[in-house]
């Protein structure tokens, strides 16, 4: 193990030329970033993502309740063993041919099955309660981090010239301030990489995977080889927008249309101008030239600067996601839906009785007691779409 760990942390790759572990030492006059720091992001994890248990329960959904938000989640689609049978163990998205064959077997029309299934799949959905606390602890946590980030950082150099940045480097000494605002940021990080199984399942699941995953990666591998100045930047940047989307999706959920719209707009442009404009000016600039002026050429260097590349690859990704749903307002005259994350749509069709195929048959298939040819089911409300 230790000559594993040896070959992996080679002085040659990670560190500029002539430099050693041994030199980024603490001493009684420094401290420096240690691989072993990283270790208190695991029990920090744990503790973000059990304050944000307690939170969400005892201020978010208490907030949410206020302001009315829905706490029902979508309508139940009625019992039917035939219809989940195939639905469990078949298929979740019946094809063309397969509603013909339930239609005739069920006496149903094909309208009816189409609705069974897309309440069913909805059954599994969260209830927009669930995703309103959801979205007001990230909204929190960002705001938070943020204002943290803004105030530590607005009173260093590196800010104001990223030249900055590599002055002194790699033996810049660590200060309490970075240190707090990497390890906090790596914790949420790595709370968010668990819970993203758990939380609200979006269309973007494999690319927000990725992007969570190039994130813990940057950040842990950045504070060791002490990129800690140029990371700081990199995380203060991204956390700009995410607030304003999770605002966004709140309003939404809380059925402000017009405000939810505005912030969305707002979200669009601080996400495309800071994402498309400002990341790689400021920190894709910073990484492959001035560093490279300022020390020459080492293995790291690629390392670094791919994961920062496919970082801009996923921001253009997002961004296109941002701009057609911005289309959509404008075409419409309001926001459809933030096309980067998971915001409730409505179904065009009432979620109304099944007709059958043959209006006086009052039992199902299963032998479930219908009454005035529902075939069990009740006249109910819109619910929303698959997303």
């Amino acid at each position: 193990m230790a000559g594993i760990l040896a070959w992996f942390w080679n002085e040659r790759f990670w560190l500029p030329h002539n430099v050693t572990w041994a030199d980024l030492k603490n001493t009684e006059e420094a401290s420096f970033p240690q691989a072993e720091d990283l270790y208190l992001a695991f029990p920090l994890a744990f503790c973000i993502f059990m304050i944000r248990l307690v939170f969400e329960r005892f201020i978010a959904k208490p907030c949410a309740l206020g302001l009315n938000v829905q706490a029902n989640g979508p309508q139940k689609a009625q019992p039917n063993a035939i219809l989940e049978k195939v639905f469990t163990a078949i298929t979740k998205h019946p094809d063309e041919k397969r509603l013909e064959g339930l239609s005739k077997q069920l006496d149903w029309d094909v309208r009816s099955i189409q609705r069974w299934f897309r309440q069913r799949r909805n059954q599994e959905k969260p209830s927009i309660l669930t995703k309103f606390c959801e979205s007001m602890w990230k909204f929190t946590f960002y705001l938070y981090i943020f204002t943290y980030g803004v105030r530590f950082l607005k009173k260093t150099p590196w800010l104001w010239n990223t030249r900055q940045c590599w002055n002194g480097y790699p033996y810049q000494p660590l200060m309490p301030d970075l240190h707090y605002y990497y390890i906090v940021e790596l914790s949420f990080y790595w709370s968010l990489m668990f819970s993203q199984f758990t939380d609200v399942k979006r269309k973007d699941f494999s690319i927000m995977f990725t992007h969570h995953i190039v994130t813990v990666t940057l950040i842990s591998f950045s504070y060791v080889t002490n990129l800690t100045r140029v990371g700081a930047l990199t995380l203060c940047l991204h956390d700009s927008a995410d607030i304003l989307l999770e605002a966004a999706k709140m309003a939404n959920y809380c059925k402000c249309q017009k405000l939810s719209d505005l912030l969305f707009l707002m979200f669009a442009i601080v996400f495309i101008i800071s994402r498309l404009g400002i990341y790689p000016l400021w920190i894709l600039n910073t990484m492959l030239f001035e560093l490279y002026e300022a020390l020459g050429n080492f293995p790291a260097l690629w390392f670094f600067n791919t994961l920062l590349i496919v970082l801009q690859v996923l921001h253009c990704l997002w961004s296109y996601l941002i701009i057609k749903s911005a289309y959509k307002a404008i075409s419409r005259g309001k926001v459809a839906k933030d096309d980067r994350s998971d915001v409730e749509s409505s179904s065009d069709e009432d979620d109304s009785v099944p007709r059958s195929n043959n209006p006086h048959n009052t039992t199902t298939t299963n032998g479930t007691s219908g009454a005035n040819g529902t075939n069990g089911y009740l006249t109910g409300s819109t619910c929303s779409e698959d997303h």
